[in-house]
């Protein structure tokens, strides 16, 4: 973008040398420009998303493997260069309903640097920093799952209006009440390095979000603000739907075993679960119903109380 500014201001002037601010603007200034303005690459992570992208006659990789060697040689071009690039992914099934919202023509590079730049600004993107391309990729894809789970969890609470009893917004009064539990939960906690994981099904899919946070001593939980909303916001879906979903709790501290602590949501509420239960919940194969033997070096204990002094949940 800056350099076809520059470039239409040395044709409005007949490629005369112009100034700004006393300076001859030059190539070492355009590189400078250049190293400023970041740079995102939607990627086509799997072969299904590559495959689906070459029915387009502008897209000249026929190779999945050599189509990521080139993305990864640009990375590392760029980053010697100075430019902050991050990745994201490239949908082909969104891109082509994003060209025809638009109005736009879909088998151009323009349409894909545009639909790269709106994924960019909404979407979820990884920082490349030098890291193989083989380590980021899993990175990425399991942020977009994240985020498409905050954004269906969002979606679902938006949709479920007001009381009818006293007309507050039923999705906003259960985000409240899960920010409550969460808070309850960490501090109950007391310090270590926190592992939580809340599961809640819906009539569609089974929604999972994932919550890291340190705890020192004195003070409280540091989280990350994006897997807080994340975590809220499908525990209050279970809230909300009243659904039989349940958090689980992994804490781990310097030179004790890992102590895992589980509830079930019922009612608004996380009631805990008993020593038997958390050991039946995590030494069973989910999808088998097989048993699974017991991590070494964690004991698994009853979920604690963690009080009932939060916001009434609406029945």
């Amino acid at each position: 973008m800056f350099d076809s500014a520059l470039g239409e201001i040395m044709a409005q002037t007949g490629n005369k040398r112009t100034t700004v601010h006393g300076r001859t603007p030059t190539l070492t200034m355009r590189r400078t420009l250049r190293r400023e303005a970041p740079t995102t690459i939607g990627l086509l992570a799997d072969e299904q998303d590559f495959a689906a992208m070459r029915r387009y006659r502008t897209f000249v990789f026929d190779d999945h493997r050599v189509y990521l060697e080139q993305v990864e040689a640009l990375l590392r071009t760029l980053t010697a260069q100075g430019v902050h690039t991050t990745l994201a992914l490239f949908d082909p099934q969104e891109y082509a309903q994003y060209c025809a919202e638009a109005g736009i023509a879909p088998d151009t590079p323009a349409a894909r640097s545009r639909f790269t730049a709106e994924i960019a600004a909404c979407g979820a993107t990884v920082t490349y920093d030098g890291q193989p391309l083989k380590a980021l990729i899993p990175l990425l894809i399991g942020r977009a799952a994240r985020r498409a789970t905050w954004e269906y969890a969002t979606m679902l609470l938006a949709g479920l209006g007001d009381c009818a009893d006293c007309g507050q917004d039923i999705g906003c009064a259960a985000f409240d009440r899960a920010s409550h539990l969460l808070q309850r939960t960490l501090e109950a906690a007391g310090p270590g390095t926190h592992h939580l994981v809340c599961s809640t099904p819906t009539e569609h899919e089974q929604l999972l979000a994932a919550l890291h946070t340190d705890r020192a001593t004195h003070g409280p939980a540091r989280l990350d603000t994006g897997e807080g909303a994340e975590f809220v916001s499908v525990l209050a879906v279970g809230i909300a739907l009243e659904s039989h979903g349940g958090v689980v709790l992994r804490t781990s501290t310097p030179g004790a075993p890992d102590r895992v602590h589980g509830w079930r949501l019922s009612r608004g509420s996380l009631v805990p679960l008993t020593e038997a239960e958390v050991f039946s919940a995590y030494c069973t194969d989910a999808d088998t119903g097989e048993p699974v033997a017991p991590e070494s070096g964690v004991e698994y204990r009853a979920g604690f109380d963690i009080g009932a002094d939060a916001p009434e949940q609406h029945r």
